[in-house]
């Protein structure tokens, strides 16, 4: 069994879920041997409609009082750019994927991403290059994020953010 999870955190990214579930991306995930994908999609506004056959499940939630279970589950985690949801996945050694918002791409999330990239945790792409990205990425590449290590992570995030300089 192989799981795919999403996750938006407490926001909404339309945009992530309606790529993902849209059928070209689930056929990708599918050929890439998963066989479930689960998308928690906050106060998002598209709702895919749940379905399951005997070779893939979709299940969809909008939120849960903590989502270490489905983190535990998975074998890849497709989530937005927030630090939370990226240093949770990263913390599992769990295979990441950081779909950025364009929409708010001047941000600090954008950055976190790249640079997390950089030192080789995380793949990171927009929607549109999603599909691609899934088919090209080599999760074995992946080096694993140092746990433990908060402090690092928020003297990181500060300097992204800018407030050190």
């Amino acid at each position: 069994m192989k799981n795919a999870f999403v996750t938006v955190g407490t926001t909404s990214f339309d945009e992530l879920v309606a790529r993902v579930a849209a059928r070209d991306s689930v056929e990708i995930l599918q050929s890439l041997g998963y066989n479930r994908l689960v998308l928690q999609i906050g106060r998002g506004t598209v709702v895919p409609e749940p379905f399951s056959t005997e070779s893939f499940t979709l299940d969809v939630y909008r939120y849960k009082d903590s989502l270490q279970e489905d983190l535990q589950q998975a074998d890849l985690v497709i989530s937005h750019a927030g630090a939370g949801s990226c240093l949770e996945s990263l913390e599992k050694g769990k295979p990441l994927v950081v779909v950025v918002n364009e929409k708010l791409m001047n941000n600090h999330q954008f950055e976190l991403a790249k640079q997390l990239h950089k030192e080789g945790h995380l793949f990171y792409c927009t929607c549109s290059t999603l599909p691609g990205l899934l088919q090209s990425m080599d999760l074995s590449t992946l080096k694993c994020y140092p746990p433990g290590q908060p402090e690092k992570f928020s003297a990181f995030l500060d300097k992204v953010v800018g407030l050190q300089k």
